[in-house]
């Protein structure tokens, strides 16, 4: 294969900048002025942390232009941000292939050009290094206590031999099952108990992440609908440590467009009578979802937004089929029914084919500068007007994408015009 001649998209010269030289003028034009920070992926080789770290090189070089990423935009211009080029990537990973390895084959299915692999070749490997291996509860030995701590210790060794500013925790892990309620998770002094004294699996999978991302002070985001921080005692123990935090499932395809679409309905006074959907998608996903029990979760944060916008009466059913000859890419189909004037019919069709983690990738790195920003001004608890990037939003009853976007910005220019003056110091007592 030849290759392609490397060319800057944003400045269109023929000489590439290096990481160095970004970060070294990236105080001038986004206005942080604070240290570098890491960026911490639960599930730190899959299909979008590959996007992620790809996407970051490209961006902090001046590669590609931020196209997705919504902080990019002139409605963000000002807010004190860290800069591409100040984000540095690690993670947890129960899986041993090469990030360099997963790009190439993202690369053969069409999913990122070859030229942004082929320039990433480098920092791939280096956030390969920084990724070390995740909680298995079909390996690990001891207790769960055990675990959160090995994990925390993981993370606050990345900042600490990075000299980072903060670290943002990201889960982009497979979707797990619905986990069984149980009183330790309503009770954080019964929880910590249980995790200490029992080898008991107690916590699903997602929550030890998320315990070790409250053990290292490190800001926190559910991309998935697992559970996460979900769990009331671990939210208490987050508040406690003054952890902002968000959540939860990723916003990025067939829902973000129902947000978008349902309020109009409402807005011009049509009645929805059904809205029926069906995805179909290959890959990792495709395999994860197939499971009963891991979709449970899946569907029910895919609908809880669109009824609170429509209202609950509306007949919602809703389909995730595997089917692996399409890979990575998720087609989305849905059909709405609606009542018009004098009970006219209204009938409309939308169908939404992408990468889904091609899609996913911007928006992590929109997380993580965000929370950034949170944590650097001192936020703590969930900081709901993140939840314009997911399906079911922590801390807000608000779905309709427009209000989202507009709270969104709100609070981003409000938070960075106070943040030289609420200012969380380097290392500063959580």
């Amino acid at each position: 294969m030849t290759a392609t001649p490397w060319r800057n998209h944003v400045t269109m010269l023929d000489t590439a900048p290096t990481l160095d030289t970004a970060a070294n003028s990236n105080a001038s034009s986004t206005g942080w002025a604070h240290r570098r920070v890491g960026v911490w992926l639960v599930g730190g080789r899959g299909s979008v942390a590959t996007a992620v770290a790809v996407g970051l090189h490209a961006l902090a070089t001046e590669l590609a232009p931020p196209t997705g990423c919504t902080t990019a935009g002139p409605e963000f211009a000002g807010v004190p941000m860290p800069g591409f080029a100040d984000l540095v990537l690690g993670g947890h990973d129960i899986n041993s292939t090469p990030l360099a390895h997963r790009a190439q084959a993202l690369a053969d299915s069409g999913m990122i050009p070859q030229r942004y692999v082929t320039a990433a070749l480098a920092g791939l490997e280096q956030a390969d290094a920084e990724i070390r291996p995740g909680y298995d509860p079909a390996t690990h030995a001891g207790t769960q206590s055990e675990a959160v701590l090995r994990l925390a210790g993981d993370i606050t060794s990345f900042r600490d031999r990075h000299g980072l500013d903060r670290v943002v925790v990201v889960d982009i892990s497979s979707t797990e099952p619905i986990a069984t309620d149980r009183p330790e998770f309503h009770d954080a002094a019964l929880l910590m108990r249980a995790l200490t004294e029992s080898t008991e699996q107690v916590l699903p999978s997602s929550s030890i992440a998320a315990l070790a991302a409250i053990e290292s002070g490190s800001a926190y985001a559910c991309f998935t609908p697992s559970a996460g921080l979900a769990l009331p005692a671990l939210r208490s123990l987050a508040v406690h440590r003054g952890i902002p935090f968000a959540g939860q499932d990723g916003k990025t395809g067939e829902t973000l467009i129902r947000t978008a679409l349902a309020p109009m309905f409402g807005a011009r006074g049509m009645h929805v009578h059904s809205w029926a959907g069906a995805n179909l998608l290959g890959g990792g996903d495709g395999a994860t979802l197939a499971d009963p029990q891991a979709v449970q979760s899946k569907l029910a944060s895919k609908t809880r937004g669109l009824r609170s916008l429509v209202g609950e009466h509306v007949v919602a059913p809703l389909h995730i089929d595997n089917v692996p000859d399409l890979g990575d890419i998720k087609t989305a189909w849905d059909h709405i029914h609606a009542e018009g004037f004098l009970g006219s019919r209204i009938t409309m069709q939308t169908i939404w084919s992408a990468y889904d983690s091609m899609l996913a990738a911007p928006l992590v790195l929109d997380l993580a500068r965000l929370l950034a920003l949170a944590d650097a001004a001192g936020e703590a608890g969930v900081v709901p007007e993140l939840g314009f990037f997911f399906k079911d939003p922590w801390g807000s009853d608000v779905h309709d994408f427009g209000e989202q976007t507009a709270q969104l910005i709100e609070w981003a220019r409000a938070t960075g015009a106070r943040l030289s003056t609420e200012s969380r110091p380097v290392g500063a007592a959580r």
